[in-house]
């Protein structure tokens, strides 16, 4: 796939490192950056009189939206300074509906791009899944590291497990994957059968990616009782990744959030870069 639209989504509260990546990231590949500032009212209306809370909601809109445009121009005037193609869009949205507005926009674009800043915000970053991975088709890269990401990673770990998430985020990666020096296709606990990862786990897989080019090694880890997403951790730091690219959520959404689950783990304790795709 050939990156060349690029969605960054920004909190109005906090986006400096963020656009700074985000510009770095689209000048080395030469992509239209689109960048999204959001702004989201999760508070509850206040108590009292209908006139009293009416006029204090307006009061709060008009103040919310007022620096919304003021932090949308400070994004252009630093844009503008750039060598990036771009664009800015201003949202404001109540919490619940941010997602739409995400997926809206995902919709047409070829990767969403998720900086540190708004990876350590827990409520962004799960708007953001939910618009992006559920609402629409395109892969989200999560850069949890102020600093920009690789443009052409050495060594990426490829967690497979034969299913249809996992085949999603091989090809969508495909731009990282030949550009990097080693593709590390790693199975946890791999079973040797036709149903589920054929006779050679992961020869398949790496027989898919030779014929892209792509330099791989078949890697098959015992896990030892730990869980999956340890061992997968544990595995990058071994063979000095510079990302992770995996398929996300095989489960449904409440499965993921009632029991956890490897996507959510790496999500939310992942010191590289991670590709996801659903």
């Amino acid at each position: 796939m050939s990156i060349r639209t690029v969605l960054c989504v920004l909190d109005v509260n906090q986006f400096e490192e963020d656009l700074k990546g985000a510009i770095s990231f689209c000048e080395s590949r030469g992509a239209h950056l689109v960048a999204l500032l959001i702004s989201m009212d999760a508070a509850p209306p206040p108590m009292g009189r209908y006139e009293d809370v009416s006029a204090l909601c307006a009061q709060l809109q008009e103040e919310a939206a007022d620096r919304l445009y003021k932090k949308s121009e400070e994004i252009k005037a630093v844009l503008a300074r750039s060598q990036t193609s771009y664009e800015v869009q201003e949202v404001y949205t109540e919490f619940a509906w941010a997602d739409e507005d995400i997926a809206e926009l995902a919709l047409y674009a070829d990767l969403v791009l998720v900086g540190a800043q708004a990876a350590a915000d827990e409520g962004l970053r799960r708007k953001i899944i939910d618009g992006a991975l559920f609402q629409s088709p395109t892969p989200i890269l999560i850069n949890p590291k102020r600093h920009v990401v690789e443009l052409s990673p050495r060594s990426i770990l490829l967690a497979w497990d034969s299913s249809d998430e996992a085949a999603r985020a091989a090809r969508q990666s495909m731009e990282f994957l030949k550009q990097a020096e080693s593709v590390h296709v790693t199975l946890v606990d791999p079973l040797a059968s036709r149903a589920a990862n054929g006779e050679e786990p992961g020869a398949d897989i790496a027989t898919f990616l030779a014929r892209h080019g792509v330099k791989t090694d078949v890697d098959r880890v015992a896990s030892g009782g730990k869980r999956v997403e340890e061992v997968l951790r544990q595995h990058a730091i071994d063979v000095s990744a510079d990302m992770v690219v995996m398929g996300a959520y095989n489960h449904s959404r409440l499965q993921q959030r009632l029991f956890g689950g490897v996507t959510r783990s790496m999500v939310e304790d992942t010191t590289l870069p991670l590709f996801l795709a659903h």
